[in-house]
């Protein structure tokens, strides 16, 4: 009660109280006018006065809440002119109203000769929620009901409606009498107001005055009110003679139990003792209201009880189902109303002469939505017609709209991948089309903007030619959009989309790790569709992007305290609550829910961040198709987005990371090093890193010595080392069972292996050597560069080939001593590479000093020089000229002395 109070003080204080301008005037015919607000949505009740020429005060005035309401203006309360009005006043309307009184002033432009029709409006879904006929002639206003002795003494014409009373009392949460009195007329009108189905009932009346605490149901006088199945309300007056649903004995005809008055007095008489008159009802936002009239001392003595207005009696009432009539009774009747804990029915004192208001605002049901429902099937097609409009939810509304199989504009539930067919026989002027537009009709020739997901210009046909029209939701469909006619606005109404199996969402999922969690994924061009599900109850479920939690981009989904669901994401570096740091990933399409509590998630990522220059950590957060992503999963009681602590730590986790091929759609477990990839490993180092390095540099820096021997050193190496990549090779195949070329490391490994097996069929077909003095010829300087070239790069792709083996090798194994084993390797050919520019080095100073100077290196070899290459820049006829010119000055030098 106390925070109704507070509400009610504040919507006083900030919903736009203000007193009349003082410099307004007073010309306006309309000045003074009055009127009941009509309800049209939204359970609006309220009182409209005209203060002067710029202003109005609303009392009493009920709303449930909107999006974007403001005070509208139009010509005429018909669909065309609701559509096109215009906003009167700058106070909006967006919040609940219970029992407010405010001043609203029009806007400076705006004058009441401008309108003549004022309305509640929702601007986006175009809904009038309830207005007032202003009319300056009391005559052009009658009332539907009488209107009360205090406004008749005011001498004040005031426009009343069937929903608004004098007297209001709550009976139960969701139960509510109101009632005028009318004393003059013998009479009171009373109206049922009950949050209940469109197919309860709603009962109410007096009990006997002569009954005990325990007996007040048993001869009581009640009306039982609801709606029949075409959507028309119903008032009757019974009476009960039993604690049973209404019966009658075959053999005597006696009815006994909660039965129609008409029932006991047989069929000659029916309709001559129902003292009930139907006046007015309604079934607005999930809201049943029924008003009716009964008499208050002339009643049937029989099965009615006179109404002492002045006295204090016990009244009971009821809620509960009703059956509809059959070829034995043609009645609506009430069933069993059940009993406790479920409170629908009950009694209390009642003095209808005192006024009473406790209904503190609107009533608000749960399920506000009445309209049919057609859940959409895979093999099924959905007609749509047309016709004319009964029952639209949406007020205001076109006199045809949209029917789909014979109901009219029904809530379309599709399911996420599930794909719909629809057969358009509605006309070649409705043309169907699914927007997220509330209205349709085209949202562009509104200057506003609308996603179009289905349909058009061409979806339009007739019964005898129907267009066939296939529409897919997927899962970046949102929860909440419509159908409707492309050239008229308001013809459709609501789809609901909901998650059907996230298989028929996805593309593809594997099971991770334990079997706990379920991951599913869609690639797109630039972008990954995620979802996950875990497979039992948990307060939060996380994934992460890595070997292990530590060390990974996570994604946590969870339902924070207001029951909404959200996903975040992370980068964890430690095992603390403090080493968990909140990223700023681009998600889009974010869900998180949960059911029976298990939790899905669900988010759209790139798959290359949008960082530019920063250098955040989710900027690395890169996900290559082409490469296994890692993923393992956490899940724990609670998860809060500020102030981690130990208790957000996870109660169960994945053992090993799981490798998700992201487009094979398959996934394997990662496992441990195995012994004979170690031994892979180690093999492709000896050879590439010291066997077949080490005939290059014999051939290159060894030529100088006598004989052949940096021959034998060369091929012995050489066929050594081939002969131990092709053995780690077999290894490799082996032990994975196959050989696949999806990694970086396979790629550079074929390209080296097929650079290394060119060598030995190259070698054998090496041309001749020359003779000594002799120019080499052209197909051995040929042969030299191809060899030399194709060799060399062998030793530069075969060490990439290691790098890439190592790398592939800590992410695939998770090797904690990767990084050690890379430097390792980068120290030891970093000391080849020193040894070979030392080696160089050497090399070129003893050609030199072989070319210009010592005799004594002469005079031990007169054979051509081996250890000049024929690739040397600096071997050219000039050269061996000087040479043999070098030979033969120190030769002839004794004979000189």
């Amino acid at each position: 009660m106390l925070r109704e109070t507070i509400l009610i003080f504040l919507s006083l204080l900030f919903l736009g109280y203000a007193d009349p301008h003082p410099n307004c005037t007073r010309t306006s015919p309309l000045v003074d006018f009055e009127s009941e607000f009509k309800m049209v949505q939204h359970q609006l009740r309220g009182y409209l006065k005209i203060l002067d020429d710029c202003s109005f005060r609303v009392s009493q005035f009920d709303m449930l809440s909107g999006s974007d309401v403001h005070w509208w203006g139009a010509l005429a309360p018909d669909f065309d002119n609701l559509t096109t009005g215009f906003i009167v006043s700058d106070h909006k309307l967006n919040l609940t109203y219970a029992n407010s009184t405010f001043v609203v002033r029009l806007m400076p432009n705006v004058t009441w000769n401008m309108i003549r029709v004022l309305a509640v409006w929702e601007v986006p879904t175009a809904s009038d929620f309830g207005h007032v006929v202003l009319s300056d002639s009391a005559a052009s206003s009658p009332a539907p009901s009488p209107r009360s002795s205090e406004r008749e003494k005011e001498g004040v014409a005031v426009h009343t409606e069937p929903t608004m009373f004098d007297n209001c009392k709550v009976l139960s949460k969701d139960l509510r009498v109101r009632w005028s009195l009318y004393p003059k007329e013998d009479s009171i009108e009373i109206g049922l107001e009950g949050a209940t189905g469109v197919m309860n009932y709603m009962a109410f009346g007096w009990a006997n005055p002569n009954a005990t605490d325990s007996e007040f149901m048993v001869g009581a006088d009640v009306a039982v009110a609801g709606f029949k199945e075409d959507g028309l309300p119903f008032v009757d007056d019974f009476f009960i003679t039993k604690y049973s649903e209404c019966a009658i004995d075959n053999e005597d005809g006696s009815a006994q139990g909660v039965c129609p008055d008409s029932i006991y007095v047989g069929p000659e008489r029916v309709g001559l003792v129902n003292d009930t008159k139907l006046i007015y009802g309604q079934r607005r936002d999930g809201i049943s209201f029924v008003r009716y009239r009964r008499p208050l001392s002339e009643v049937d003595s029989n099965y009615d009880h006179p109404v002492n207005h002045s006295a204090n009696m016990t009244v009971i009432w009821a809620l509960g189902k009703i059956r509809p009539p059959d070829s034995v009774q043609p009645y609506y009747l009430p069933e069993n109303h059940g009993g406790l804990p479920f409170e629908n029915f009950g009694h209390l004192v009642l003095n209808v002469s005192q006024h009473v208001n406790d209904c503190k605002g609107p009533l608000d049901a749960e399920d506000k939505e009445d309209q049919d429902v057609i859940i959409a099937d895979a093999k099924v097609t959905l007609v749509v017609s047309s016709g004319p409009a009964l029952h639209y939810p949406n007020p205001p509304n076109p006199a045809k709209v949209i029917f789909i199989n014979k109901k009219e504009a029904p809530v379309l539930r599709v399911e996420r991948g599930v794909p719909v067919t629809f057969s358009i026989q509605a006309g070649h002027d409705v043309v169907l089309y699914i927007t997220s537009d509330p209205i349709g009709g085209n949202a562009t020739s509104r200057n506003l903007t609308e996603t179009i997901y289905a349909g058009g210009p061409e979806a339009h046909g007739v019964q005898a030619s129907p267009k066939e029209l296939i529409w897919a939701p997927d899962r970046n469909t949102p929860d909440h959009i419509y159908y409707h006619s492309l050239y008229e606005k308001k013809m459709g109404w609501r789809v609901e989309v909901v998650d059907g199996g996230l298989s028929d969402m996805y593309n593809s999922s594997v099971v991770l790790d334990d079997q706990q969690v379920t991951f599913f994924w869609t690639l797109s061009k630039d972008s990954i569709s995620i979802a996950a599900r875990g497979e039992k109850k948990s307060g939060y479920l996380a994934i992460g992007f890595g070997s292990g939690m530590i060390y990974s981009y996570a994604y946590v989904g969870w339902i924070d305290d207001n029951g909404v669901g959200r996903v975040n994401t992370y980068w964890i570096d430690g095992r603390d609550a403090s080493n968990i740091h909140p990223t700023h990933e681009n998600l889009t399409y974010v869900r998180c829910k949960t059911e029976n509590g298990i939790i899905t998630m669900e988010f759209t990522r790139p798959l290359h961040p949008s960082c530019g220059r920063d250098k955040k950590p989710e900027c690395n957060n890169i996900i290559d198709p082409t490469t296994p992503l890692k993923v393992v999963w956490a899940m724990g009681s609670r998860w809060s987005n500020d102030h981690l602590s130990e208790r957000n730590m996870h109660s169960i986790m994945s053992s090993r990371p799981i490798l998700v091929q992201l487009m094979r759609g398959s996934a394997e477990a990662e496992q441990d090093l195995l012994p004979v990839l170690a031994v892979h490993g180690f093999m492709m180092f000896l050879a590439w890193g010291i066997l077949l390095p080490g005939g290059i540099l014999a051939a290159r820096y060894l030529k100088h010595l006598k004989g052949d021997g940096w021959y034998k050193i060369h091929v012995y190496l050489q066929y050594s080392g081939l002969a131990l990549v092709l053995l780690a090779l077999l290894f490799a195949i082996a032990e994975l069972r196959g050989f696949h070329a999806s990694s970086t490391h396979v790629k550079f490994g074929i390209a080296t292996i097929f650079l290394a097996c060119i060598q030995p069929v190259n070698a054998y077909f090496r041309p001749p050597k020359q003779a000594n003095g002799e120019q080499a010829p052209f197909k051995r300087v040929i042969w030299e560069y191809f060899h030399i070239i194709i060799g060399r790069s062998a030793i530069v792709v075969g060490i990439a080939a290691l790098f890439t083996g190592m790398k592939h090798l800590g992410y695939k194994y998770d090797l904690e001593n990767v990084h050690e084993l890379n430097w390792a390797m980068v120290i030891w050919f970093s000391v080849v590479a020193l040894t070979v520019a030392y080696l160089e080095y050497r090399e070129k100073r003893r050609i030199r000093d072989r070319i210009f100077g010592r005799g004594n290196w002469v005079l031990g070899n007169l054979e051509e020089d081996d250890s000049l290459d024929l690739l040397s820049p600096s071997r050219t006829p000039a050269d061996k000229e000087s040479q043999t010119s070098a030979r033969m000055e120190v030769q002839l030098e004794p004979l000189n002395r």
